[in-house]
């Protein structure tokens, strides 16, 4: 068995090496390889590099909201853990989570819908300089398309729900669209996934720390 003892900052390097070795000679978009690479890298999954969506300029757009000072809205405290909020500060940006707030948990009971629903109301009233960064909640992404249908346009959402109830309607909904997103099709995802698209261009645009 051989075992490698590597510095951490060298593993990371090492992982991503070893992914590009196993895509072998696949053609991949360079501004969409950062974050192909880095999704893989968090779950060891390869069914992302044909499953994950961009709609046209998406990572560009993306760039240009983050440094532009955008807040990254999640439907889960895990992808907010996940999501390095230091490198966001840089730009002027913070990462929020309604899910647990009170006065979401009490409009969602009255109202007998899912708190992230509800939380995605919550986010779109911060405006429209808004990344949403959905891992879980199928409901926070057909809210969405909700509000775009009603004229709301944030800057670019994230679709990445994982499991079966309404999880790849409601990603063909956000891919349909008229907003810039970054959609994992099927039923592949979670919080994990979502931070990881957010982490991935926050390090594209960090020279310290590159893919």
């Amino acid at each position: 068995m051989n075992i490698q003892n590597l510095p951490p900052m060298e593993i990371e390097k090492e992982s991503f090496r070893i992914i590009t070795e196993e895509l072998g000679d696949r053609t991949l978009d360079p501004e969409q390889a950062p974050i192909l690479k880095r999704v893989i890298h968090t779950t060891a999954d390869f069914d992302y590099a044909d499953n994950l969506y961009f709609s046209p300029n998406a990572v560009a757009l993306a760039k240009e909201a983050i440094r532009g000072g955008a807040t990254v809205v999640t439907d889960t405290q895990m992808a907010l853990s996940g999501i390095n909020k230091k490198t966001l500060a840089r730009f002027g940006g913070e990462v929020k989570c309604f899910m647990s707030d009170e006065d979401v948990a009490a409009a969602a009971r009255a109202q007998g819908v899912t708190r992230a629903r509800i939380s995605m109301d919550k986010g779109a009233a911060l405006g429209e300089n808004v990344i949403f960064a959905i891992g879980n909640a199928p409901t926070a992404l057909i809210r969405l398309r909700e509000l775009i249908d009603g004229g709301y346009r944030p800057k670019l959402i994230i679709g990445v729900p994982v499991g079966f109830v309404n999880v790849v309607p409601s990603k063909e909904l956000i891919i349909a669209s008229p907003v810039p997103c970054i959609v994992a099709r099927g039923r592949k995802g979670g919080s994990n996934v979502a931070a990881s698209i957010v982490n991935a261009l926050l390090y594209s645009l960090d020279p310290a720390r590159g893919s």
